[in-house]
């Protein structure tokens, strides 16, 4: 970000936002009355998910009209709020938000767009395709004054959050460092060539803002998630869970000091883009004293099914006198510094959680005027480390950050990296200030 970092816009822009925020068109409206309107942006297999745990749809929106067709069915939409352009959906005022589940390419384009329209954003995970489109999206955001839910549940997840109050009330002593990871046998997506796009879907649209390629069966549908061009590799799709958690844990808020990380295609022959085994180290400073730097490592092998505690994705931390091990999958588990189980801990003032799923959760803020749990900015400092990542492995090299500034120190070819190309023409999806 130039000269003004991001989190000084928030610092300058915080009295102006006081008395607008969440006072949003959308905000105004739901005042009136207790049902929240809700567009779904992307009709896939996530996107039904989190509007069936939401309710309240009133548009589906999603470029192949086949899945556009089940999507109006499953939620009882008219077909003049079933559309292929998201536009329709935020040119009207009665929608109080949207959920946004399209693929990573579309993320912030489409959630900026609809800040920018006075609307609440649920937007999946990663909030961005890269950092910039990140920093965008938080300033969009508050300048709005609307709720913006990063889809990262683990947040509004009971368990883990007491797990992580005793963490904060010293129960394995101060937590120096985390450790997450993503261990699964993923699939082979084989070597393909472009076709003609299938005949019921919007190529053009669900392109979008991305640079133009031509159609290839093998990076459309889910495969999406392994082309540097739409997705950010499993790292992205999967391991920002770990990651956001174990970033909660370990306490650190803001940008990494320096990141190493290594990795490539070890065992897929095909034609992904994006590494299947990674290892990348996060190391935050904190004022530079011993005992106030943090490391968080995260470690991922798409070709395994050894997996640590039993479960395919968890995260350690390691304190000074103890180990806690927890897993989105229900487990968690602390040991003291001998290694002899802790069992029945349990935190002396849990956390408080205003509804019972993630979905609600947003719903709730939206109703109550207060930040959601996994609040844009959170989000932006998660899905941080999953750009760098990408950008380390990529290129071979460890990077420096600068975290008031938020760029790369000494490396103009990384600094470049953290936005992207798009297309040539003047799409109208394409954020301003990229």
């Amino acid at each position: 970000m130039p000269a003004s970092s991001r989190r000084g816009f928030l610092q300058q822009g915080a009295a102006a936002s006081a008395g607008a925020a969440m006072l949003s068109r959308a905000t105004r409206a739901a005042a009136a009355n207790n049902a929240l309107s809700v567009g779904l942006i992307g009709c896939g297999g996530r996107g039904v998910g989190v509007a069936a745990a939401m309710g309240g749809i009133s548009y589906v929106c999603e470029p192949d009209r086949n899945r556009l067709a089940q999507a109006a069915k499953k939620f009882d939409v008219d077909s003049s709020h079933a559309v292929t352009d998201l536009r329709r959906i935020l040119d009207d005022d009665s929608v109080d938000a949207v959920i946004i589940a399209t693929p990573d390419h579309w993320h912030a384009p489409a959630a900026i767009l609809a800040c920018e329209a006075g609307k609440h954003v649920y937007v999946e995970k990663p909030q961005s395709h890269n950092f910039r489109e990140s920093q965008l999206l938080v300033e969009a955001a508050r300048r709005n004054g609307v709720v913006v839910q990063h889809g990262t549940q683990s947040r509004s997840n009971r368990l883990l959050a007491d797990g992580i109050q005793l963490l904060r009330e010293g129960v394995i002593g101060d937590v120096l460092v985390s450790k997450a990871w993503n261990i699964q046998r993923r699939g082979n997506i084989g070597h393909q060539h472009p076709t003609e796009p299938p005949s019921h879907v919007d190529y053009d649209l669900w392109i979008g803002p991305a640079e133009y390629v031509l159609f290839q069966e093998n990076r459309f549908h889910y495969h999406w998630h392994w082309w540097r061009n739409f997705g950010t590799g499993d790292i992205g799709n999967d391991g920002v869970h770990e990651i956001d958690y174990a970033r909660w844990g370990l306490g650190v808020a803001g940008l990494p000091s320096r990141v190493v990380s290594l990795g490539g295609k070890y065992f897929h022959d095909d034609d992904q883009e994006f590494p299947d085994t990674a290892t990348a180290v996060f190391e935050y400073p904190g004022d530079g004293a011993i005992g106030h730097r943090r490391q968080l490592i995260f470690e991922m092998r798409l070709w395994s099914r050894n997996m640590p505690y039993n479960v395919d994705s968890g995260a350690e931390f390691y304190g000074t006198s103890g180990k806690m091990f927890m897993s989105k999958r229900g487990k968690v588990e602390i040991f003291d510094e001998r290694d002899q189980r802790i069992e029945g801990a349990t935190p002396k003032e849990p956390l408080e959680l205003h509804a019972e799923s993630h979905q609600q959760d947003f719903l709730d803020a939206i109703r109550n005027n207060r930040r959601p749990n996994a609040d844009v900015e959170i989000g932006h400092d998660s899905v941080a480390l999953v750009h760098f990542a990408n950008i380390a492995t990529q290129l071979g090299r460890s990077l420096e950050i600068d975290p008031k500034t938020e760029t790369i120190r000494h490396d103009v070819e990384a600094q470049t990296m953290l936005s992207r190309k798009y297309r040539n023409e003047e799409h109208w999806a394409i954020p301003s200030g990229v």
